[in-house]
């Protein structure tokens, strides 16, 4: 048996040979494997998986459950990466190998995810999706990449400091959920296909939103929820993720949840995600990158480290726990059932069939960063960009000329990509998407994001004072947040009001441009008749600047709405980023708009359009419903489809979100200020011209929990209403006795 650390100098040393070929296929014609039932494709996946694993020595075994699996030299089982990334475009990541010119030295890099979900588009995502999935599967027929990503990141954007927030659709678990359900089709190329385009992997498990805050780590962090948080906010994404999309795998979080590190708890694991969500005995979990190890180093959880392997793989984690069989704390048998669930992972990818019955093996560099590709992604931006305040000078007049572009997003490529990024074969930034929209440009760069140099200031007045109006570019970027890397402070860093104030004195038209994945305070610019007009940008990808000048100019109307809360700079005051608690108390002003008590800067599902838009009933709510008429066995069962007629009364064609918000006093106390459980977007609205809105309504999604974490429908007054701020409302009633329609599992009083 190869002692432990044989075991892990011998797996180290197989990572950068694992990575260069993570496209080598077991040769199931003419190798070791072709008589054994993994190359039989009459079996079932867990059939063959088994047949290869039952073949393993126990050296074996350990050899292949980490993140780089040695393979089997004497099998003709190559290594293999489990580990590539894929946020948003396929990305630099282990697993995943760009040339350094030429084919596949890029990929499609679209908005992260946080502007995506903004334009409230379902089928957009879908689209990104599948796209990202051809493109790896393109970089997997060329040798370099794997077939499993860790993509997507659903945990709810719940504290706005947290760094990574921009890798999430934001804070709403019913639009999260929504996001996650139609990308991980996108990416495995259907609904639980017999052969995945790709695996996907829904991370972080659970409770994850917080890198290094006042000294303390995500990697020991202990966060404190309740079983009612847990059901209602912080796991529905994942359940939409398991059971409804059937994702291929899940990773739990580097935090412990109520004492427990995520990756060692058997009720998480296994009684909330196995048995409760679904992802049932042939699906696999991967924890984060050393979070196992962290069970021991970081948590104390263990007294050892092969103890802390062992209590990862005994509640279910199945990658990076193989130490622990060096020391008899676990069994054989555990290890190798791990093994069975990424192997069987591995068949549904078509990893042991021939080439030439797989259409996914046919995609070459040709499918890389297409046409099709392309004018996606600069769709994804420009319906996510949103518009927060405009006096009426957006549009700009075809009297504006010349711009000074000014400001440290102003000039940028790379930046407008964000975190879990991969190359882009070409970039169109702020600069190129003006002079693109046919504007004279003078750039200035003014001032750092985070800076309190004033050199910069002269040359940008200059600038401004010499142009018919001026943008500036500014915000936050991935200096300011990005993983390892929380924010302390939501206002705009550095010295950069400074410098808007000053380019406000100029008296030119002023437009400022908001970017960054975490919302930054802008109540003074939404309070200054200096500041004509305000929009967010999060990171808009490759054609970003195209995008956000193409709105500017008029030629795209703004359809994007927040996805989080941009509240005021004293809520970081308020309340500790460590206090998971959602509901108002008196150290916690209360989280999302779902709870917050205050007054926000801009609330989410806030956008503004260069139009107007009339909205009316065509299908709206009954009076009256009996609850023991609605209940049905699963949260998925129909409330109602309701339809609003949307008619375009101003002057401009556009796009319209219609969002479905409902509020009232039913279940526990105290009642959320709302909460969205419908939405749809309605294409090329034409002036005077009327789409329809339809929105699907679940019972699920008027469902609350009660302090255990069940799911009930509760009777009560309930309210509807359509749009930020609300535009159009109807009440109606649930009449007769509460029901509970899930249970959801109680830990033991020793997990």
């Amino acid at each position: 048996m190869l002692g432990l650390l044989h075991a892990l100098l011998v797996l180290a040393s197989l990572r950068l040979a694992a990575s260069q070929v993570a496209a080598e296929f077991p040769d199931c014609v003419n190798g070791p494997l072709a008589k054994n039932g993994v190359c039989d494709t009459s079996l079932d996946p867990r059939a063959r998986a088994t047949a290869l694993v039952n073949l393993l020595t126990v050296d074996e075994l350990i050899a292949n459950s980490g993140n780089v699996a040695a393979g089997v030299q004497r099998l003709g089982l190559p290594p293999y990466e489990w580990w590539s990334e894929a946020l948003h475009g396929v990305a630099l990541s282990p697993g995943l190998n760009f040339s350094a010119s030429g084919d596949f030295s890029s990929a499609t890099s679209f908005p992260e995810p946080i502007l995506t979900s903004a334009a409230f588009d379902d089928e957009l995502v879908h689209q990104i999706a599948s796209i990202i999935g051809k493109e790896a599967r393109a970089f997997n027929s060329a040798g370099r990449a794997g077939l499993d990503y860790f993509t997507p990141n659903i945990n709810p954007f719940k504290d706005p400091r947290w760094g990574r927030g921009q890798e999430t659709p934001g804070e709403d678990p019913f639009h999260t959920s929504q996001y996650v359900y139609n990308l991980v089709l996108g990416l495995q190329g259907g609904l639980d296909p017999a052969k995945y385009l790709i695996a996907a992997d829904c991370k972080h498990f659970v409770g994850y939103d917080l890198e290094i805050w006042e000294g303390v780590s995500r990697f020991s962090f202990d966060a404190i929820i309740s079983q009612q948080d847990l059901s209602e906010f912080y796991t529905p994404a994942f359940q939409t993720c398991v059971r409804d999309a059937k994702v291929a795998s899940v990773m739990c979080s580097y935090n412990a949840v109520n004492g427990v590190p995520s990756c060692a708890s058997s009720f998480l694991l296994q009684d909330v995600l196995r048995d409760h969500l679904e992802l049932g005995e042939d699906k696999w979990i991967t924890g984060d990158c050393g979070a196992v190890g962290n069970i021991f180093a970081a948590h104390h959880f263990a007294d050892t480290a092969p103890q802390g392997a062992a209590d990862g793989l005994n509640a279910g984690t199945d990658v990076d726990s193989w130490a622990a069989l060096e020391q008899g704390l676990t069994t054989e048998d555990k290890l190798r059932n791990s093994l069975i669930r990424l192997y069987i992972s591995l068949v549904r990818l078509g990893y042991f069939d021939p080439a030439e019955s797989q259409p996914y093996r046919q995609f070459t560099w040709s499918d890389v960063n297409t046409e099709e590709a392309q004018e996606l992604a600069y769709k994804a931006a420009s319906e996510g960009v949103t518009l927060l305040k405009n006096d009426g000078v957006l549009p700009f007049s075809s009297s504006i000329k010349k711009i000074a572009l000014i400001g440290p997003w102003a000039n940028a490529t790379t930046t407008m990509t964000g975190n879990y990024e991969g190359p882009a074969a070409a970039y169109v930034g702020p600069i190129q998407g003006a002079q693109q929209a046919g504007y004279s440009v003078a750039f200035a760069f003014g001032t750092a994001m985070n800076s309190q140099d004033t050199s910069g200031f002269a040359a940008a007045i200059a600038a401004a004072e010499d142009a018919d109006a001026i943008v500036y570019a500014g915000g936050i970027d991935n200096t300011v947040e990005r993983e390892d890397r929380d924010r302390v402070a939501i206002s705009w860093p550095g010295n950069q009001l400074d410098l808007i104030r000053e380019l406000e004195a100029v008296g030119k038209p002023l437009v400022v441009v908001q970017f960054g994945g975490g919302q930054v305070d802008s109540s003074e610019l939404k309070g200054s008749n200096s500041v004509n007009a305000l929009l967010w940008a999060g990171y808009p990808g490759q054609s970003g600047g195209g995008a956000l000048f193409d709105i500017i100019s008029g030629k795209v109307s703004p359809s994007g709405r927040l996805v989080s809360t941009q509240y005021p700079a004293s809520y970081v005051d308020a309340v500790a980023m460590t206090d998971m608690t959602l509901r108002p108390s008196a150290s916690n002003p209360g989280r999302t708009y779902i709870w917050y008590s205050g007054a926000p800067v801009y609330e989410f599902g806030f956008g503004l359009h260069y139009t107007d838009f009339q909205l009316k009933w065509a299908r709206g709510p009954a009076k009256s419903y009996r609850i023991e008429a609605l209940v049905a066995t699963t949260d998925l069962a129909p409330f109602g489809t309701f339809e609003v007629e949307v008619t375009n009364v101003g002057g401009v064609k556009s796009d319209y979100s219609a969002l479905l918000f409902v509020n009232g006093t039913y279940g526990p106390t105290p009642h959320p200020n709302k909460r969205l459980v419908a939405y749809t977007r309605v294409h090329d609205v034409a002036r005077r011209a009327t789409a329809t809105a339809r929105l699907d309504v679940t019972l699920g999604s008027i469902a609350r929990a009660d302090e255990a974490g069940n799911m009930w429908v509760y009777p009560g007054a309930y309210h509807f209403v359509v749009d930020v701020p609300g535009r159009l409302s109807a009440s109606f009633e649930l009449v007769g006795k509460a029901t509970q329609i899930s249970s959801w599992p109680q830990p033991d009083s020793a997990d």
